[in-house]
């Protein structure tokens, strides 16, 4: 269905009259630069363009007072000394002759943005929009903000769609108090908001920006505060966030993050709600890091992979603090969280002074370090592999391609198949290989392979007969890592052993789901049975499969699903979904030749970019999968820093 832009020139109008050093950051060029690197990079081209309209008095009305709005109209004819006068009575906040239209089309991109997606015009999209929104109150400007836009669009979902879930992700590095309060009652609206706090003594300095403040009311447990306490966090500690916190609680009903890192963020809510995703741009005032942060967000939202993540993904105990703070704060509320460790942990001592105002930071403040990590076991972990964006996004490579197998149309049937020679080399260690159905499968599982790691194709599925899918895949792993490979991780569901030759150098994982009892052999040889419920199956994702991943950074993912792997066709496609975001979306799936044309079907349309179908009503993990889960997270956590949720406290 594609990708919508909503934007409007005339966004670009209102800027600053008069010297203010704190309100000159928000300016014009915020917009021009994201949209000059969307088209220097061809991405606004492939986009749906939607010119924003202005939101009607009472669609503005569904969050803000008449008065409040009849305020800001009344700016369209003030001077400039009576602008800046009024600008004044609230907290960093200019006004414009062009204000109030501006803000009403930043408001509108937001409602065009929600009926285009609701509608099925489009799968998700972008609003490129300004002035900001999320520290608007239903009454008062603040923080650049003037009408909530992200309030108003969620609200009208609500009314004109009928939503009665819907989450809020907020990802600014100020937190957005204005949607809090106008959401802080209502079951409804999930509000999760990731800031800089250091306890209180980041603006806009709020005692209920805390972890603690989880809603009242009949919206107790959807206010969904994650403070950061220090500056530095980086890539790390924000993925790890989303796969300890946020992801847990969607399923179930100066900041160092790159731009790389917002793909990822990206790709890992297209997974919800059907991958309606609706973006808005809120913060954001280095010009190269916002225009980089646009283009990695439309890109991922576009279907393309995410690219791979710097640095080693170790977060930082103060992260792990902050964030065990908010899952105890929000156990109560949530089953997810229920049967895990969320004792709260003691927090660093808050700064604030005796008369209640929080002391200002100081130059050069605290720091944000990750602690140092065990050293690692090869060197290739400290070393990003770079995967270049193919021209194929994905192909079927099948031995007798099912007729009632539907594909998209910019899905490739594989027609080649490696030389005889090539392949017979390959099987010939293999018994289970002589037979030639398996033989003609392994010939076009090489060429594919092959394919992907030249960079012409970038994901892909290839099946083989149930009695050779252990040699197969055992051929697969030794071509990849002797084909460019540097880091393959191997994830093997059902009855399918660790391959006896090989090599534990560090550059293969291995997981296999399906195993008879949790254990963890080695650090990179972990076995797991498979969960009984689809609450199960989700922890085992988010909790060791994902951190796992993550950590390990491989630059070629296989997902074998072999004889007994037990998934159904939607936990399926949501297991290579969310794996897609590693290696570049470098993603070969291997299924059992007799498997449903439905299911590779739906691993197709996952793995070229597509949101995955629903996993049904949602439940909770069994107690047996609970303890298999936390005895391998205690085994593994030494070694595999994302596994943690935890800060380790230092007697």
């Amino acid at each position: 269905m594609g990708t919508a832009l909503v934007y409007h020139e005339d966004m670009t109008a209102t800027r600053l009259l008069w010297d203010d050093p704190e309100c000159e950051i928000e300016r014009p060029e915020r917009l021009t630069a994201a949209l000059d690197r969307l088209r220097q990079r061809g991405l606004e081209q492939r986009c749906l363009r939607l010119s924003a309209r202005e939101a009607s008095k009472a669609e503005l009305g569904l969050v803000h007072s008449p008065e409040y709005v009849s305020l800001v109209r009344k700016t369209q004819v003030l001077g400039e000394e009576e602008l800046q006068a009024l600008s004044g009575q609230f907290d960093a906040i200019y006004f414009h002759p062009s204000t109030f239209h501006c803000a009403r089309l930043a408001a509108g991109a937001g409602l065009q943005l929600v009926d285009a997606v609701l509608t099925g015009a489009v799968q998700n999209g972008l609003a490129l929009v300004r002035p900001p929104g999320h520290h608007s109150q239903r009454a008062a400007a603040n923080g650049f903000c003037v009408f909530n836009n992200v309030a108003i669009a969620a609200a009208h979902a609500k009314q004109k769609h009928g939503l009665h879930r819907i989450l809020i992700v907020d990802w600014d590095v100020h937190h957005g108090q204005g949607i809090q309060y106008l959401f802080e009652d209502d079951p409804s609206v999930l509000y999760f908001s990731w800031h800089r706090y250091e306890h209180g003594r980041f603006w806009p300095f709020l005692r209920e920006s805390d972890a603690d403040a989880v809603g009242r009311g009949q919206g107790l447990g959807f206010t969904v505060n994650l403070p950061w306490n220090q500056v530095g966090m980086g890539n790390a500690d924000y993925v790890a966030a989303f796969l300890h916190l946020l992801l847990p609680l969607a399923f179930e009903g100066q900041m160092q993050a790159t731009p790389e890192c917002f793909a990822h963020l990206t790709h890992l809510l297209q997974v919800l709600a059907g991958g309606r995703v609706c973006a808005m741009l809120e913060g954001g005032y280095h010009l190269e890091s916002l225009a980089e942060s646009v283009c990695m967000t439309v890109q991922t939202l576009l279907g393309d992979p995410a690219p791979p993540l710097s640095g080693l993904m170790v977060p930082c105990q103060s992260a792990l603090e902050s964030i065990q703070s908010a899952r105890a704060a929000q156990a109560p509320y949530w089953k997810s969280l229920q049967l895990q460790d969320v004792t709260p942990v003691p927090t660093s001592p808050s700064t604030h002074s005796p008369e209640g105002r929080p002391p200002p930071l100081l130059p050069g403040g605290p720091m944000c370090k990750a602690a140092a990590p065990a050293p690692a076991p090869s060197s290739l972990l400290d070393q990003p592999c770079l995967c270049p964006a193919p021209s194929v996004r994905t192909t079927v490579a099948l031995t007798a391609p099912d007729i009632t197998l539907v594909l998209p149309p910019d899905v490739i049937q594989q027609e080649g198949s490696a030389l005889r020679e090539e392949t017979e080399a390959w099987a010939r260690p293999h018994e289970s290989l002589a037979r030639e159905e398996a033989l003609t499968a392994l010939g076009k599982l090489l060429y594919l392979l092959d394919g992907m790691l030249d960079g012409q194709v970038n994901s892909g599925i290839a099946a083989t007969p149930a009695s050779a899918a252990a040699a197969t895949l055992d051929v697969a792993i030794q071509r990849g890592l002797s084909h460019g490979a540097q880091r393959l991780l191997c994830v093997a569901l059902g009855q399918l052993d660790r391959p006896p030759d090989l090599a534990h150098d560090g550059r293969t994982l291995w997981l296999n789901i399906g195993g008879k009892e949790a254990a963890a052999l080695s650090m990179f040889h972990v076995s797991t049975p498979l969960p009984v419920m689809t609450g199960g199956f989700l922890s085992c994702i988010l909790g060791l499969v994902l951190p796992l991943a993550y950590g390990f950074q491989p630059d070629l993912v296989l997902v074998a699903l072999g004889p007994g792997h037990g998934l159904q066709g939607p936990h399926a496609a949501l297991l290579a979904a969310m794996l897609r975001g590693l290696a570049g979306g470098r993603v070969l799936a291997l299924l059992e030749e007799d498997s449903t044309p439905q299911l590779a079907g739906i691993l197709a349309r996952v793995l070229r970019g597509e949101a995955p179908p629903s996993l049904g009503p949602s439940s909770v993990a069994s107690p047996e999968d609970v303890q298999a889960l936390m005895y391998l997270r205690g085994q593994l956590e030494p070694q595999w820093k994302m596994l943690q949720c935890r800060p380790h406290l230092v007697a």
